[in-house]
């Protein structure tokens, strides 16, 4: 296994970093790396990427957006983002999300968070979505991402972010920020990101 623990904070370096992973068939052993993005909203393959942000505010804020290869929703990173990935041989044809999901999950337990796969591809804990995760498999090998909510500044998040109409009606909300929660408002003794990351690493290793 190789763990690449990447410093990078280009959100253009680091989407097209994930693209390599995929397409590098020389790579055998697995590969996941850990990273975060400078502020930035990540949009899914097949968006429409002005139906889903607030145009002004990110160009006032000048937060970059970027296009992945998977599909899903956009979502909104900053520091208080950790973002994971793994690349690797799969004899697979359908999309599974609970295997690569299943590390973080037990993970967060050990910090007294009981958090649950939700839907497709979101976890959640106490009702709160705090990762989502997107994934593809091309020419047998499958490339999974997830974004972990640790400590993003959810104002801005719900600022960034178009709520869809039909949604907001539905769950009687009038924000996005209702809907999200960060890992460390969850946890017993709350930890910088910098040990979370390295917690990650050492749990994804084991």
């Amino acid at each position: 296994m190789l763990v690449i623990f990447d410093k990078c904070h280009d959100p253009y370096f680091n989407l097209a970093s994930e693209e390599f992973l995929l397409a590098e068939r020389r790579m055998r052993q697995p590969v996941i790396r850990l990273w975060q993005n400078s502020p930035a909203v990540i949009v899914g393959r097949f968006q429409n990427t002005l139906a889903e942000i607030n145009r002004e505010f990110v160009a006032k804020g000048n937060i970059a957006v970027v296009r992945r290869i998977t599909g899903g929703g956009a979502v909104y990173q900053d520091f208080g983002n950790v973002n994971y990935t793994v690349a690797q041989p799969t004899g697979k044809k359908i999309i599974d999300f609970a295997q690569f999901t299943k590390p973080v999950i037990e993970l967060l337990a050990g910090y007294g968070i009981k958090a649950e796969n939700r839907g497709r591809n979101d976890i959640e804990a106490q009702g709160c979505k705090i990762s989502g995760g997107a994934q593809t498999i091309k020419d047998n090998r499958v490339l999974h991402h997830g974004t972990l909510l640790f400590n993003v500044k959810l104002d801005v998040l719900a600022r960034v972010l178009r709520a869809k109409e039909h949604k907001l009606a539905a769950r009687g909300v009038s924000s996005i920020r209702a809907r999200v929660g960060n890992i460390v408002d969850f946890m017993r003794e709350p930890l910088p990101v910098e040990v979370f990351l390295k917690d990650l690493e050492k749990h994804f290793l084991r």
